[in-house]
């Protein structure tokens, strides 16, 4: 999800001691959209947006614990309970050739080698050796997606500019 230039990373869940560190559920694969020193966008519940500086971030069970410059007190990280964190899409490193980030890739059109339609990608699924991209077509039936895996041998293009994406489905598909 994006917010002008903003990428949603996460949504804080709760307070965690006395002294104002947050509770917070993470949207990102690694810990390192939190850069110490780097800005996080807040956004409450009722739209308020403030800025803060991240000091420091680390695991803790199923979510991350965060300190945020000037939230020192249990009763101002309690006044974030369920903001939205953001970080600009700009500050995001530079993936190698070929590598994509999920939100440029979910909502592309995908076709066939033939320019047939197929849907557009909802989802994207990890597994264990590729993704799977689920692919869905909203003239079908609310239930009609297809599962395509993220190989080099049936994804031949992605246009991020064209918001597309070609396929060779395999025999079944």
């Amino acid at each position: 999800m994006e917010k002008n230039g903003f990428l949603l990373i996460g949504k804080i869940i709760g307070v965690h001691g006395v002294k104002g560190n947050i509770k917070a559920y993470s949207y990102a694969e690694s810990l390192s959209v939190f850069e110490p020193g780097s800005p996080i966008l807040a956004v409450n519940e009722k739209g308020l947006e403030t800025t803060y500086k991240v000091n420091w971030v680390k695991p803790h069970n199923r979510v991350i614990l965060l300190s945020l410059d000037g939230i020192d007190s249990k009763h101002l990280a309690e006044t974030l309970r369920g903001s939205k964190l953001y970080i600009e899409k700009a500050k995001l490193p530079e993936l190698e050739d070929g590598a994509y980030y999920w939100f440029d890739l979910i909502g592309l059109s995908v076709f066939t080698t033939d320019d047939e339609y197929i849907g557009s990608i909802a989802s994207i699924l990890p597994t264990g050796s590729n993704d799977v991209y689920v692919v869905k077509n909203p003239n079908k039936d609310n239930d009609h997606e297809i599962l395509i895996p993220a190989l080099t041998s049936v994804v031949l293009e992605i246009d991020i500019t064209k918001k597309t994406m070609r396929v060779d489905l395999p025999e079944g598909l």
